[in-house]
């Protein structure tokens, strides 16, 4: 797919100040603020590395990937005006973070320089990226571009969890956690959803373990081979099971990832053949 953009290096460097000299705004006050405002830049860059590294294995152009890297670049922005006002990473219990972001990069006149269906396609992906599933509507590229986004982004937000689960000092962070309590069990729609091969219904999330395996449910949304395979050898998915209760409902929907895993990944190959 060519797309008749032209997006150099230098509006990418632009950008990336912008972004920077923005979230500086952020980093004052108590800890917890300094520690979810760093927790969420550090997220944003390796998003970007992210989609840099599907791109090129997928052979997207210089433009292509120029216009992933900014989407990934902008896709969280709304996160630190979140925190910093709400005190919570959860959209439910806020506002939207996707439309936050849009909404800021409006304000700011951010992405003015550029052609307006560039603008509009860049802002339509942003508004994308946290939905529960893909926009059924969406044409190409902005379908391409959405699925690049939302893969970057669910591969580093399991590092970030994972990391979290196995940290070493106990301490919690109730913005990743959302507020939930940790409780024993799981939720009957949580397990109906997941044993179904189906994107866990947000508003079934009853505690810490329903979370978690939100989390290793989100492996069913994913898109592309190279992500199928960091998921897999990455173990993300393993290490969140390790942090779960025992339990033949749990290893069951375990076992259903791994067989989704091993269909999409063969199906893949074939289609390669």
């Amino acid at each position: 797919m060519e797309l008749k953009i032209i997006i150099g290096p230098k509006r990418v460097k632009n950008l990336k100040a912008w972004f920077s000299s923005y979230v500086k705004t952020f980093k004052f006050g108590d800890k917890e603020l300094r520690q979810n405002v760093i927790l969420k830049e550090e997220h944003t860059k390796r998003v970007c590395n992210e989609i840099l590294r599907i791109g090129e294995q997928i052979e997207l152009n210089q433009d292509e990937m120029c216009l992933a890297e900014i989407m990934a670049l902008l896709h969280d922005v709304g996160r630190f005006e979140q925190y910093a006002h709400y005190r919570t990473f959860h959209d439910r219990k806020s506002e939207d973070h996707a439309i936050l972001g849009i909404n800021i990069l409006n304000r700011y006149g951010i992405l003015n320089g550029f052609e307006e269906a560039t603008k509009d396609l860049i802002l339509r992906v942003i508004g994308y990226h946290n939905r529960a599933t893909l926009p059924s509507s969406e044409p190409e590229p902005g379908m391409l571009f959405t699925k690049l986004l939302r893969d970057a982004d669910k591969l580093d937000i399991w590092k970030v969890v994972t990391d979290y689960y196995h940290r070493g000092n106990g301490q919690r962070n109730g913005a990743l956690e959302l507020d939930l309590p940790n409780t024993p069990g799981i939720s009957t729609e949580v397990y109906r959803d997941l044993i179904n091969q189906g994107v866990v219904d947000v508003n079934t999330i009853r505690n810490l373990n329903d979370f978690k395996l939100l989390q290793i449910g989100w492996v069913f949304d994913i898109n592309f081979e190279p992500s199928l395979r960091s998921v897999r050898s990455r173990r993300y998915l393993e290490m969140i099971l390790e942090t779960l209760p025992e339990s033949d409902e749990i290893h069951g929907i375990y076992n259903v990832t791994q067989k989704y895993i091993d269909h999409r990944l063969n199906g893949m190959r074939e289609k390669q053949l």
